[in-house]
């Protein structure tokens, strides 16, 4: 690592090469706890409690080994004016076990960034650090990378990702000589950015295209127990991110807790984002819902919280993690059939559909 790299001198240099391709193990779990493995460098942040508390898989083909449970960087972490919650939810998720923390740039305006940034200044090593930019252009992307160190509080990004790919126009931008992608393998190339990854939630096919034109490390895919019924990621995208060794994390597992049986959901007047408007309570619990995700061959799985309460919850029910058998997932697949639409809100939905 580049400790003392100038950022503005990095940001002004030219284009690097590709990053270079590296053949690893494929995505490989321990349904037993794994044992604490010895530290041999500075490589990967290292978090000694992940091994007691919880079950571990390899990330992809980077050597490191990631905690079934991941803290996702949105609900209470991207809201301004909750600070003190928010880093109390960061510490106590490391002290916990957790050892891998998501965000992104525009979650809350870069409200999520500072939040977990004001934690990494003291506990960076601990965790594997992701963010996103959703700029699709070269100089964009720079600008949101040097916002991104500074917000976070680091010298460098364990991954960085292209934010929610939805489309093949905006792949064909990311791969302009003018693209983001450019950007990341400047990132890398620098030693800023340490992994690349792509992420989305509305399309299969679209990221589909990307993982096989492009040798990303990681893919951040929306998976949840509805996601069989309508344009499955599950069935259309996750095994070739196996076959490719790529390190892949769920998320969605709820979404935003609309699929969750404890859900009621406000009156439809103040429902204010058309996209996930819905009279409809929930039909799963938590714990269907988390242990359905860590059933599937993914890495890890993300999910925001609105408090340490949940926090606690989700991680309790990581800690007595065991895989379903096929029946028992399928039942809780047609528990979902009814909210498909509010599971799924994210999809491309066809206007009328």
């Amino acid at each position: 690592m580049k400790n003392n790299i100038n950022r503005r001198k990095f940001l002004g240099t030219g284009l690097a090469a590709a990053a270079t391709v590296t053949v690893g193990k494929s995505l490989g779990s321990e349904n037993e706890f794994s044992r604490i493995p010895v530290k041999k460098s500075d490589e990967h942040p290292f978090n000694p409690v992940t091994y007691s508390a919880m079950p571990t898989h390899s990330f992809g083909k980077t050597g490191y080994k990631v905690g079934i449970l991941s803290l996702g960087g949105q609900a209470t972490l991207e809201i301004a004016g909750r600070e003190d919650e928010s880093e109390k939810i960061i510490n106590r998720a490391i002290d916990l076990g957790i050892n891998y923390i998501d965000t992104a740039a525009s979650y809350g305006r870069g409200v999520s960034q500072l939040n977990i940034g004001r934690v990494m200044k003291t506990r960076r090593s601990e965790v594997w650090l992701a963010t996103k930019t959703h700029d699709r252009t070269y100089d964009g992307s720079m600008r949101l990378l040097e916002e991104s160190l500074k917000n976070l509080q680091t010298d460098h990004l364990d991954t960085w990702q292209l934010h929610n790919v939805q489309r093949q126009d905006q792949i064909d931008q990311i791969f302009a000589n003018d693209g983001a992608i450019k950007a990341l393998e400047k990132a890398k190339s620098e030693g800023m950015v340490r992994n690349l990854g792509i992420t989305g939630h509305f399309e299969p096919i679209v990221l589909l295209e990307a993982i096989k034109r492009y040798p990303f490390d990681t893919l951040l895919l929306a998976l949840n127990a509805a996601d069989v019924h309508y344009l499955s990621f599950k069935n259309y995208l996750l095994p070739e991110a196996q076959k490719r060794g790529i390190a892949t994390i769920g998320m969605k597992v709820a979404t935003r807790g609309r699929m969750l049986n404890c859900w009621t959901p406000p009156p439809l007047e103040e429902q204010t984002d058309a996209r996930m408007r819905t009279p409809k309570p929930g039909t799963i619990s938590i714990k269907e819902a988390l242990t359905y995700n860590m059933s599937l061959p993914v890495s890890t799985t993300i999910i925001g919280v609105d408090s340490i309460k949940q926090l606690e919850e989700n991680v309790k029910i990581a800690s007595e993690f065991s895989p379903l058998p096929l029946a028992e997932m399928e039942e809780i697949e047609f528990k979902t059939l009814p909210i498909v639409r509010q599971g799924l809100y994210f999809r491309r939905w066809d206007v009328g559909a």
